[in-house]
């Protein structure tokens, strides 16, 4: 079996009601992640990733985890009672719609088509950062200032993916609370006159310019003809890998351009997510695309634009940053989503 090997952050003391084994998942808008939690107080385990555009949909995909988990184990395999998928985008009723995925299922029917006991749904960033007071020193990276986060104090994290997911944690009865939303779909702000004139013309494609739109992978492409169409050029589409590429390589100036564009904005937008749910417990970069760019993101203007808020400054500047460099971190949010709330609604 592929791409199987432990996660770091165990859970130790559940206490969970849930019965083990369980399934856990971090499905978005490319990739589906799975992985195994046999027992309270064990790591997230078997992790292996799935494509998207291989399976119908998460239950299919879960399936196929299962058959190749079952087929490694051998008659150590037990099937599992209980789950929790982290997905990217909002959940609301039974029917849950990918955002940036053509997927789309019932959570009842993937629960009573997988036999299991329990099933529970929730956005992939609440996921994360469920995740964020389990995380270890080899999961993380300091961005700029890694000292001085207030004990208990609220986190936050950003995350740059196929979309652009946020979420926090607050303390709550000597545990935490997540707290999930849209806040990538918030309207993304200029703070200069060239950056101005660059989102003026995205909003030439797009009536309304969200963080997501332009700080993501479906929005580096739509960032990069932007840049080009500041300085006047009309340049060929490229994918958001191609982008990343050509302008690490310092082979294309218009993708190069877009690179820094893309870690100024993300730092102002994630000094608003601060400033905004008061994360003085630090705030978080998650998501795949920022670990591609390297060094380039910690030699950027992100912590530089964090900080630039005025008279916040101060306030800004207490709060620690890091890049969360395990991308499967989510699995073990969603572990701990199981022992937090063991029986949610989509539960018998």
């Amino acid at each position: 079996m592929n791409d199987i090997r432990p996660l770091a952050g165990s859970l130790a003391g559940s206490g969970a009601a849930a019965p083990h084994p369980w399934l856990v998942a971090d499905i978005g808008g490319t990739n589906a992640r799975f992985g195994w939690v046999a027992s309270p107080g064990t790591a997230v385990a078997h992790v292996r990733t799935l494509a998207c555009a291989a399976h119908a949909g998460p239950a299919e995909a879960a399936a196929a985890y299962l058959g190749e988990l079952r087929h490694h184990l051998g008659t150590a395999f037990e099937p599992p009672r209980a789950a929790c998928w982290a997905v990217a985008t909002a959940v609301v009723d039974d029917r849950v719609n990918l955002t940036n995925s053509g997927w789309s299922f019932s959570r009842r029917d993937a629960r009573d088509g997988l036999a299991l006991h329990t099933l529970q749904v929730l956005n992939d960033f609440e996921a994360l950062a469920l995740a964020l007071p389990h995380l270890v020193p080899s999961q993380l990276r300091a961005v700029g200032r890694s000292a001085g986060a207030a004990p208990g104090g609220a986190r936050a994290v950003v995350g740059p993916g196929t979309g652009l997911g946020v979420a926090a944690i607050v303390p709550a009865g000597g545990g935490w609370a997540a707290v999930p939303g849209e806040g990538g779909h918030a309207t993304l702000a200029p703070a200069d006159e060239h950056e101005s004139a660059v989102l003026a013309a995205a909003r030439r494609e797009f009536p309304h310019v969200s963080a997501e739109r332009l700080l993501s992978g479906i929005g580096l492409p739509v960032l990069h003809r932007a840049v080009a169409a500041v300085d006047g050029v009309v340049v060929q589409d490229l994918a958001a890998e191609r982008i990343v590429e050509l302008g690490l390589a310092g082979e294309d100036a218009h993708c190069s351009q877009t690179i820094d564009l893309f870690c100024a904005l993300l730092g102002s937008f994630a000094g608003n997510v601060a400033l905004t749910v008061g994360a003085r417990g630090g705030v978080f970069i998650g998501g795949g695309i920022v670990p591609r760019l390297g060094e380039r993101f910690f030699v950027s203007r992100f912590r530089e634009r964090f900080e630039a808020k005025g008279r916040f400054r101060p306030y800004l500047q207490a709060i620690p940053t890091w890049l969360i460099t395990d991308t499967l971190a989510a699995l073990t949010g969603a572990s701990a989503a199981l022992e937090q709330r063991p029986t949610p609604d989509c539960a018998d």
